[in-house]
């Protein structure tokens, strides 16, 4: 038979998508009548996880009846003497059942899979797959060269053959074991893409420590810290305070000031992820206390046993085109050099006193102080305007496709603003036989819009310096220029916005 079937349709993944179709649910009852009793045997969660599916047995015995379509249709096809009898097809056939049974099993018990795209759009590519294959003989053989799009361990994820070796970027903070070649992991962003364009979001990765939160081992609580213990939540109290105590972990942790709301907000605009260098069991502890609901990160949960690199994070295990991703993290040498340039670098969160001494400050740190950022004027509230203005910039200019737009681009533009006008001189800063345009401060100021030159002219603005007593600093006193400390570039790296050269005077932060 060359003719696809009356009744069958050859699906587009873009305009077929299983959030308009119920073909996935279909596919997925056929499955679950011969796996439930199998199950819940070998669920490893059993009566817990029976009881939450409980309470979405009324939404699925309203589908049951359509999915049982697949299962009288197969049973039609195989009375009446279909072509796929005691064949090397029929073996094959039953290889690609069992791949899909596999799937299905961990896809219904999943507790996120109602909300992945990626879940849903391949079971709906498996049903399609298999109703053909009961058909035509034709869409058998194109089913014997599939291309392998992905595996579970060594089976295609499309066709269940077992594969000679693994190959692909390993996506299992997705479904363990799930691996996807480079082709399918381009068609997936591809469409991620027109799906978020269409929503007007981009995509946003989050880092965790010292950006969103800080942690710290029970152990290394000082004496000045130990009355935070009676003031902390259990995780189960996720959505009531901002101090937890994780006794299986041995750790405390305290959200930074206006985390929620900013969760709240960019959620709008943004597609979120977390990417943390913490282990996984540690990523998912923390995501559930900043989304105790599970209302923004879904499974894109990713830690550092999901990467592909050992001590740096890549954009190459996230489902977003990189010309649409943005990344919050407090540390730049944490992203590989390639993806630097979508980054928002954030100033470091030091809630408790070991997070202080990991860095190097000789000071107390808030907890000791009983203090903390400001819930109105903090940093997330500065990061969360300038990732309002990136989103607005990006989809606000019309006559463009959006598509083809790319927000390293509107990063870089905006970020020109800040110091735009100020001309630097350095003094003293860097070593003397270091090449000051290399410089880290160098290259801080120039991304900021600043002209950085190493001669004095009247046309310089800024003296930045570490001593008052160098020559450059009296000519700029002498002549009525600013001189300043070189955190006043840091600053206004972090706050997005010129700071008032007063503040970073370089005797006043030097005595600090």
């Amino acid at each position: 038979m060359s003719e696809t079937p009356k009744g069958t349709k050859k699906m587009s993944l873009v305009t077929d998508s299983p959030v308009n179709s119920s073909s996935s649910d279909d596919f997925a009852s056929f499955l679950d009548a011969t796996l439930d009793s199998d199950f819940a045997e070998s669920s490893p969660e059993g009566e817990a996880e029976n009881e939450d599916d409980d309470k979405d047995d009324d939404n699925f015995e309203n589908k049951r009846i359509k999915r049982c379509k697949v299962e009288n249709l197969v049973t039609a096809e195989e009375s009446s003497g279909s072509t796929l009898r005691a064949s090397g097809k029929e073996k094959k056939r039953g290889n690609l059942v069992r791949a899909r049974a596999s799937w299905v099993r961990r896809w219904k018990y999943c507790p996120v899979y109602r909300g992945c795209v990626f879940c849903e759009e391949l079971l709906d590519r498996w049903e399609w797959t298999l109703g053909l294959f009961s058909f035509c003989e034709e869409e058998s053989t194109k089913k014997d060269a599939c291309t392998h799009p992905g595996s579970f361990g060594d089976m295609c994820i499309l066709c269940g053959q077992r594969l000679e070796e693994e190959t692909g970027v390993t996506f299992g903070y997705i479904h363990k074991g799930l691996r996807l070649n480079n082709d399918e992991i381009v068609r997936l962003r591809s469409t991620d893409m027109k799906n978020l364009i269409r929503h007007k979001k981009l995509c946003l990765v989050l880092d965790l420590d010292h950006t969103l939160l800080n942690s710290t081992r029970l152990v290394d609580l000082s004496s000045e810290e130990q009355y935070l213990k009676s003031q902390a939540f259990s995780p189960q109290d996720a959505s009531e305070g901002s101090l937890f105590v994780l006794e299986a972990m041995h750790m405390m942790t305290k959200l930074r000031p206006f985390v929620r709301n900013f969760l709240k907000e960019v959620y709008n605009l943004f597609e979120l992820y977390v990417y943390t260098m913490g282990d996984r069991p540690y990523a998912l502890a923390m995501a559930k206390l900043l989304d105790p609901r599970r209302e923004y990160f879904g499974d894109r949960i990713i830690s550092r046993d999901d990467g592909t690199l050992k001590h740096q994070k890549g954009l190459d295990v996230v489902l977003g085109q990189e010309s649409a991703v943005l990344i919050l993290d407090d540390t730049e040498n944490a992203w590989i050099k390639h993806h630097k340039e979508n980054l928002i670098l954030m100033e470091r969160y030091h809630f408790f006193r070991s997070s202080t001494h990991q860095f190097g400050y000789n000071c107390k740190s808030l907890s000791e102080l009983k203090s903390d950022e400001s819930e109105t004027e903090g940093a997330l509230v500065t990061v969360l305007n300038v990732l309002k203005q990136v989103h607005s910039m990006f989809f606000d200019e019309r006559g463009i496709d959006h598509i083809i737009r790319d927000v390293r681009q509107v990063l870089k533009t905006l970020r020109k603003e800040v110091l735009k006008g100020c001309k630097i001189v350095f003094s003293r800063v860097f070593p003397t036989e270091f090449q000051a345009e290399n410089h880290q401060l160098w290259k801080m100021a120039e991304q900021l819009g600043a002209t950085c030159g190493i001669e004095l002219d009247p046309s310089v603005t800024h003296v930045v310096s570490l001593d008052v007593g160098t020559e450059k600093s009296r000519w700029a006193v002498k002549e009525n220029k600013f001189l300043v400390h070189p955190r006043w570039i840091e600053a206004a790296n972090y706050m997005w916005k010129r700071q008032p050269e007063d503040n970073f005077s370089v005797n006043q932060v030097k005595n600090q």
